[in-house]
């Protein structure tokens, strides 16, 4: 009987564990969504769509919200150790960086809505979307490295965050020149500097993302340490097993 009751307990855990990871990865995957609508807004100089998508960001703040107290209560309920414990923290981090992600977006939404209205050229943006591009499958890597629990595909993602650093510096000199060239762009530029910052910090999030996937898999802290010195360890990981 009480062999029976324990059983019991551990499949309704094994529920509210895997319930808290589906919702997670359903607030990433809207988080997504709403990347990719601005980065359409973005190309099409669509008003509504901006808007559309700066008005919805309450839903990701709703999901974070939510899903975080489901992680203040299983870890009171519960008291998960090892392994359970490390999910429901990495959960509980990626979240406030899907929220944090909302938020850039909802910047940009607002930037693309002052673009139209203020009629700035679409030059501005070439290289602001390319990069807004390279940000949303570096997010999309993430996510999807997290929710196969694959480090390695996390070290992958992870190691794009450089390149969209290198890309922000290129598109800042060509912002610059820009305002250089003729000073009344200058309002217009630092519209589209405000979004390759949104960017680069999305980009930032994203890598947050893969770090917490690290950690769930292996249990190392991995903040702060080099990719390479990551790559390394993960290697040697690998031989071990």
């Amino acid at each position: 009987m009480v062999m029976s009751r324990t059983h019991h307990i551990s499949q309704q855990f094994d529920k509210e564990l895997e319930d808290i990871r589906s919702r997670v990865l359903a607030m990433g995957g809207l988080v997504e969504e709403h990347l990719s609508q601005v980065l359409e807004a973005l190309s099409r100089t669509n008003l509504e769509l901006a808007e559309q998508v700066a008005g919805n960001d309450f839903k990701v703040n709703d999901m974070e919200v939510e899903i975080d107290g489901e992680c203040t209560a299983i870890l009171l309920r519960r008291q998960p150790a090892a392994s359970d414990l490390r999910l429901v923290l990495a959960i509980s981090k990626v979240i406030t960086d899907l929220e944090r992600i909302g938020d850039e977006t909802k910047k940009v939404a607002r930037i693309v809505a002052n673009m139209v209205n203020n009629g700035s050229p679409r030059s501005y943006y070439v290289g602001v979307l390319a990069m807004g591009y390279h940000v949303r499958r570096m997010l999309r890597a993430s996510l999807d490295a997290f929710a196969r629990m694959d480090s390695h595909a996390a070290l992958a993602a992870a190691q794009e965050d450089p390149e969209v650093d290198k890309e922000m510096e290129a598109v800042m000199r060509q912002l610059i020149t820009y305002m250089m060239e003729d000073p009344r762009s200058i309002r217009g530029v630092l519209d589209a500097v405000l979004a390759v910052r949104a960017f680069e910090r999305i980009g930032d999030h994203a890598d947050n993302i893969c770090e917490n996937a690290i950690y769930l898999v292996e249990g190392k802290d991995v903040r702060h340490v080099a990719l390479d010195k990551i790559a390394q360890e993960l290697k040697s990981n690998n031989r071990e097993d």
